[in-house]
């Protein structure tokens, strides 16, 4: 009896020990009392819609936790969670003695697999917070006493709702749920609060493994872990039999929503918008030579716009810069989840149910699919190789030491791949070059449409599917404009004293450029030869030549300097062909630019973001609209003239067929060859800009029929307007006006209106 008692009071005394040891730090590891007090720093930002829809977060892999505060989480997730894990959770401070004895000899000694388990809510927030993994029992066993101290430690710095709200905050439930903000979503496209019991009953029970109780995989497995925690939650009293009974007859469903950058709405705005907020201050030495315009772009960009490199410029109460990935901003945008929708399925209708169907038939059974026939074949070969070189396989075999021969057999040689398609992927055998020419077969788009006044980007589509195409041809790729570029010519002309009515000879223009060469472009219009024609008339048939008449008059050099104004940002040669359009310019520029006339002759710049929120709700920053004038009103409004005189009667004329009688300002544009269609249109309160190609300049329809602009990109634009006008909850109304103040109702100021002239064949848009 005396060894017994020795040895009793001396475990005791060696237990207590170790207790104090590790308390102090001086056995295993004990997190500093500041980490105790802010246990998790690390919340995903949350990307937020105008109409507080969530877009998607950002954060780093498996870190997709959103802060959700104990207010805000249903009571059925409260009372599941200490039903099944914790009854006595209320009375006990950090361990239970009476559980912790139980699991010792039903569990330890007696081996009852069902003598249920010791740990307490505040020891597994202990575990997640500040356990890692281990690979064997003994190093978990160490890990135990470690925990049951630093779950004291938590009950005494914070309440138990505090704890129950950080253990369901930094729980993985999978699919990179992290949190239950997130696995609410995931599971049940729904708020936290917002869960029914037996959602709550589902969500719990994964706690135990959430991968051997994966409701999307194992559905019946799951269930009957659903039932058990119903039964719990009957068991003490947070449910009756009869909701417990009822209940469990429920069939398990979800409403899965993965949470992917790449999946959801608006990918490639969000990654704009990533890439804006975390930009660096521009460093001359990290660009290239061929670089020198984004560099000053960019540089433009930081002085100038406040949300770029936002997370850079701004810092926290420690001094340290924020983290888009941890800091748990609320960034509120002003993209409308509505008209998003919209936007993404109307290229998908116009492109992947019918345009890309067409461009395989024309292509179908040619060897130099998918490019123009007029490319030569070593061309076509160096743009393959040159593709190739830029695949991660190229990058890889490389590093292993390939040969370029060994290389090229390689992506010769078929194997099983899944490819991207507009009815779903595809599983199939190609080789990997025949892979890249057949991903370069499929068109791309970009699109965007924003306020006119405000600069407020309502919907933001970058590409087909971001998945297999990230290039964002809003903002980041440029391509040639064609004939978009005749109306800020034409306004120029009007700042020069123009007038719509003012009339022209229609014949064949040369013009001589500063190098004494001469220039004479083409003219696809065959309509008036010899006659007088109206400068109206000019634009609103895209007639390159009263265009070219106008540029003989006015200065190449003004033209690239309103460009500019304009907000076009590249290089632009102040050449006489300047008129029809050979510079390149991104949609975004595009949109921004075409804002003026529909606001009077100022320019709004594209507004991402409204105001950006820590995670408590505390406004950190807001942002109000950026405009500069850009035209005057009377020159703005006899350009508005014409661009409406376009829409009504010219070469934009074929978005009447999409049932619109709003009024509606628009210009079509089709560059040489038909490699790039775009359509830029504007209502009184909304404008949007289109534009569809290939990857490559190479890559485009051989024929005129399809490959114009009126064909590739206006109806884009048309199916667009058709889903806003017909959601009445968005607020457009098709009998919404220009406001045009009366001084300039006349814009011909002293001139005759021409006589009503007839609709123009489509194809008489060209570029030379």
């Amino acid at each position: 009896m005396k060894w017994f008692w020795a040895l009793f009071v001396g475990g005791i005394l060696i237990a207590a020990l170790l207790f104090v040891l590790i308390a102090k730090g001086f056995v295993g590891y004990m997190p500093p009392i500041e980490d105790l007090e802010n246990p998790i720093d690390k919340y995903a930002s949350q990307v937020i819609s105008v109409d507080l829809k969530p877009l998607g977060t950002y954060a780093h892999s498996k870190e997709n936790r959103i802060y959700v505060s104990y207010q805000d989480l249903s009571p059925h997730i409260i009372h599941a969670l200490i039903a099944t894990e914790d009854a006595r959770f209320v009375d006990h401070s950090g361990i239970d003695a009476y559980a912790l004895a139980r699991a010792i000899i039903k569990r330890g000694i007696l081996m009852q697999k069902s003598g249920g388990g010791g740990s307490t809510i505040s020891q597994q927030l202990a575990k997640l917070l500040y356990s890692p993994s281990v690979g064997s029992l003994s190093e978990r066993l160490l890990q135990k006493p470690i925990e049951w101290v630093i779950a004291v430690k938590l009950e005494k710095y914070y309440t138990k709702e505090e704890i129950v709200s950080m253990y369901l905050n930094k729980f993985d439930f999978l699919y990179n749920a992290v949190g239950i903000k997130s696995a609410s979503w995931v599971y049940f496209g729904k708020e936290p609060k917002d869960l029914l019991v037996e959602e709550a009953a589902t969500l719990v029970g994964m706690c135990k493994n959430p991968s051997y109780y994966n409701p999307i995989r194992k559905i019946e497995r799951t269930k009957g872990r659903r039932d058990v925690v119903l039964n719990l939650m009957y068991k003490n009293k947070f449910i009756s039999q009869t909701q417990k009974d009822s209940l469990q007859q429920i069939p398990l469903t979800t409403n899965f929503n993965r949470v992917d950058h790449k999946d959801g709405l608006a990918p490639y705005f969000r990654e704009y918008l990533r890439l804006m907020m975390t930009a660096q201050k521009p460093n001359s030495e990290h660009y290239s030579t061929w670089q020198k315009y984004k560099f000053a772009e960019d540089s433009l960009a930081w002085e100038t716009n406040p949300v770029y490199g936002w997370c850079n410029k701004n810092t926290k109460s420690n001094g340290q810069p924020y983290n888009i990935y941890t800091d748990g901003l609320k960034i509120y945008t002003n993209i409308d989840s509505r008209m998003q929708t919209y936007a993404e399925e109307s290229v998908k209708e116009h492109i992947g149910d019918y345009l890309q169907d067409i461009f395989f038939k024309e292509k179908s059974g040619r060897d130099y699919a998918p490019f123009s026939k007029s490319l030569k074949k070593t061309d076509m070969e160096a743009i393959l190789e040159r593709s190739m070189k830029q695949t991660k396989r190229y990058e890889d075999l490389k590093k292993e030491n390939y040969s370029d021969i060994e290389i090229s057999k390689i992506f010769n040689n078929e194997v099983e791949m899944t490819v991207f398609s507009w009815k779903g992927l595809r599983d199939t055998t190609m080789t990997p070059m025949d892979s890249i020419r057949y991903m370069k077969s499929f068109l791309r788009a970009g699109f965007a449409a924003m306020d006119p006044k405000t600069g407020a980007v309502k919907a933001y589509v970058g590409g087909i599917d971001y998945k297999y195409f990230q290039y964002d041809m809003v903002n980041m790729g440029r391509r040639q404009i064609g004939s978009t570029i005749k109306p800020y010519l034409y306004a120029l002309a009007m700042e020069e004293g123009f007038t719509p009515c003012d009339e022209v000879l229609h014949v064949e223009q040369e013009l001589v450029d500063e190098n004494g060469r001469l220039y004479i472009p083409r003219n696809a219009n065959k309509k008036n030869v010899g006659e007088m024609v109206s400068i109206k008339w000019g634009l609103q048939n895209s007639d390159n030549w009263v265009t070219a008449y106008l540029m003989k008059q006015l200065s190449p050099y003004v033209l690239a300097r309103l460009l500019h104004s304009f907000g076009l940002q590249g290089q632009i040669d102040p050449v006489v062909s300047l008129c029809l359009g050979p510079c390149d310019a991104s949609v975004g520029e595009m949109v921004s630019a075409y804002s003026a006339f529909a606001n009077g002759g100022v320019r709004a710049q594209m507004s991402c973001v409204s105001r950006i929120e820590d995670g408590m709700g505390n406004v950190l920053a807001t942002f109000t609209p950026q405009s500069s004038e850009v035209l005057s009103e009377e020159a703005t409004y006899k350009t508005l003239h014409m661009l409406r005189a376009v829409v009504d009667g010219g070469t934009g004329g074929r978005i009447r067929r999409y049932g619109i009688s709003a009024p509606m300002g628009g210009k079509t544009g089709t560059s040489q060859n038909n490699s790039d269609g775009w359509f830029m249109g504007f209502t009184p309160s909304l404008v949007g800009g289109v534009w569809v190609g290939g990857e490559d300049r190479s890559i485009h329809f051989d024929r005129m029929a399809e490959g114009q602009a009126a064909a590739m990109a206006l109806p884009i634009f048309g199916i667009f307007m058709k889903k806003v006008y017909a959601d009445k909850s968005l607020g457009y109304s098709q009998t919404e006006n220009f406001e045009v103040p009366y001084i300039y109702a006349n814009p011909c100021a002293g001139g005759s209106e021409m006589r009503d002239l007839s609709t123009p064949k489509l194809e008489d848009e060209i570029f030379e």
